[in-house]
């Protein structure tokens, strides 16, 4: 392996990379998903009311929860799938206020019932690139990692543009270095 990174790093150094450029883009290409993902993930239970995903949602600016029982990830549930059972903006019976008409909650529906079930899963040491694939293919916004049927993590598509967005800034301020006719050194 070090071997290939010392090749990679002399081809791309001809092509006036420079030393950060040639990292973070061979960083890229063999970063792997325990790099990039979240390990402190916000679960719920099936039996719990959506008003924890409402409020996880909303006050700790989630919007992946994967959903939990005895110890294994079930489901998840997002925040498209709370909208969607709060049914439209106009539906009024979907937020209830309460007697003195000052506080919301949201109606009485348990996780279980929104949740989509049967989600896939990858091991924390995927390569970032391959999980990315796997997302794009099945059009998921986040997907849990786990090890040993143990929830470790979740990687969003988040995690995955905020990588990818360091290397096309390191392969922009090269391609501008070339331009200005600055080497790679």
């Amino acid at each position: 392996m070090s071997q290939l990174i010392f090749l990679a790093f002399n081809f791309f150094k001809t092509f006036l990379f420079t030393p950060k450029s040639i990292f973070l883009l061979l960083e890229g290409i063999f970063m792997r998903v325990e790099e990039l993902m979240t390990s402190n993930v916000f679960t719920v239970e099936p039996h719990d009311m959506i008003d924890r995903v409402f409020f996880l949602i909303h006050y700790e600016k989630v919007r992946h929860i994967p959903v939990i029982e005895k110890g294994k990830v079930i489901g998840m549930v997002s925040d498209r799938d709370m909208y969607k059972a709060l049914g439209p903006k106009s539906n009024s019976n979907a937020i209830e206020a309460n007697k003195s008409g000052a506080e919301l909650h949201v109606v009485p529906k348990k996780v279980q019932n929104i949740m989509r079930r049967g989600i896939l899963s990858i091991p924390p040491d995927t390569l970032a690139s391959d999980a990315a694939a796997i997302m794009a293919e099945h059009k998921i916004g986040a997907i849990p990692v786990t090890q040993d049927d143990k929830l470790v993590g979740i990687l969003s598509s988040t995690d995955i543009l905020r990588v990818f967005s360091k290397i096309e800034h390191a392969k922009e301020l090269r391609e501008l270095r070339i331009a200005e006719g600055q080497s790679h050194s």
